[in-house]
């Protein structure tokens, strides 16, 4: 069982109405050049997701350090692939799976792109209750059907179409842990965690849909519910994979290996979330914040990795910071 503190990630869900390819045209828009030996321009994809958007602009930020110029594309998923293969993207920091399993796999056995690294550990899902309740003896789903009263018979959802919407519901078709009489509430994303908030305040009982990486697990006192009878709707563990063009290594060793290395622990990416989501702060004040106070970190993602004109890439890094 995972148990969240008050240590206060967007909302990767919401993926489904994303992958809606948005016209192989935006790519091309993109005004992407054949590669060199070392490349210049670094191209991110980036889906409006806060904690990619964050990601992808603490990473552009140390490349900018080292010399490369960096452009930040917001794209939908499945146009983010295919500029992949294309060679009209360079990186692409939101690789979730097994959400975008089906997606990536195909292409990576073609040899068109390469799963480079989990840049997340720890990134999990499934239904949370406040921690007041967890603490009254709700600490499964399987725990939730004796007290239905106390939570209205309901589970807050988040977007229709999206997997843990699927799985919830799915449990609650084949009575999966006394779930029959249940009902799922699907809304958007922001309106579920608006009613939260709003019971927690009132120390009502709660349970709705939660992963980290996001700012909820910064700004509620959370925990993350077991699973029961296989329902498959608590405790799912996810990975986030960093996916580059498969080409990469060769065109720029160095910038394939810092990008090796990227890793980004979870509570980091916490924080970054609930600064640009929660707090509204713009994306590279809160990136740049980050850098500043914790460079031990970024010169572990630099290590042996060269600056575009030679030098140590976390010298030209601290002499920016």
């Amino acid at each position: 069982m995972k148990k969240l503190s008050k240590r206060h990630f967007l909302s990767f869900f919401p993926q489904s109405t994303l992958f809606k390819t948005a016209g192989l045209s935006a790519v091309l828009m993109l005004g992407a050049s054949p590669a060199v030996a070392s490349l210049k321009d670094v191209r991110f994809g980036v889906p409006p997701w806060p904690g990619v958007t964050v990601k992808s602009e603490v990473a552009a930020q140390l490349m900018e350090a080292m010399g490369y110029d960096t452009r930040q594309n917001d794209l939908a998923v499945s146009v983010i692939l295919e500029g992949l293969t294309r060679n009209d993207l360079d990186v692409y920091l939101g690789g979730w799976y097994p959400v975008q399993t089906d997606m990536v796999e195909p292409l990576i056995a073609k040899g068109k792109v390469e799963k480079l690294v989990s840049n997340i550990q720890g990134a999990t899902s499934g239904l949370v209750v406040p921690q007041y309740v967890y603490d009254a003896g709700i600490t499964s789903v399987a725990d939730l059907d004796a007290h239905r009263e106390r939570f209205d018979g309901e589970i807050q959802g988040i977007e229709a179409g999206t997997g843990i919407n699927t799985a919830i519901l799915g449990a609650i078709e084949g009575d999966i842990a006394g779930l029959g009489d249940w009902n799922l509430r699907e809304s958007s994303t922001a309106a579920m965690l608006a009613q939260a908030e709003q019971k927690m305040a009132n120390e009502e009982w709660v349970t709705f849909v939660g992963w980290e990486p996001h700012w909820m697990n910064v700004s509620f006192d959370l925990a993350y519910l077991e699973d029961a009878d296989e329902a498959g709707i608590a405790d799912i563990e996810s990975t986030v994979w960093t996916v580059v063009p498969a080409s990469l290594a060769q065109e720029d060793p160095h910038l394939h290996r810092f990008l090796s290395q990227f890793v980004v622990d979870i509570e980091d990416q916490n924080a970054w979330v609930h600064g640009y989501s929660y707090e509204d702060r713009p994306a590279d004040e809160v990136a740049t914040e980050w850098i500043e106070n914790n460079l031990d970190t970024v010169a572990e993602w630099l290590d042996s990795v060269e600056a575009r004109d030679g030098t140590p890439a976390i010298e030209a890094v601290r002499a920016a910071y």
